[in-house]
């Protein structure tokens, strides 16, 4: 053990520490903007150089996670997880 850990997001939307960093990075700003993405996504580093969301940002261990934490796929950089998403959703309406 490094001495060293994470502060993750778990299913039940709260935080806690983590021995390993998270897989994926999202922002909690409100609920329309509760979405996750890889940690390399262009959108998300675009944001956080303007001064975005930088105080409203997450991680999580993995994609599993994220979803359970009642998060959204980023359209950017998970295109087909995204068009996945919004296609069950344009279904329920």
């Amino acid at each position: 053990m490094t001495g060293r850990t994470w502060t993750l997001m778990g299913v039940d939307g709260l935080p806690y520490e983590s021995e390993t960093p998270g897989t994926l990075g999202g922002n909690a700003r409100n609920p329309r903007d509760r979405l996750y993405g890889r940690l390399d996504c262009g959108s998300a580093r675009a944001a956080l150089a303007r001064g975005g969301y930088a105080e409203h940002r997450v991680f999580f261990a993995d994609e599993a996670t994220a979803v359970a934490a009642g998060f959204r796929p980023c359209g950017t950089c998970l295109k087909p997880a995204y068009a996945v998403w919004r296609a069950s959703r344009d279904a329920g309406a």
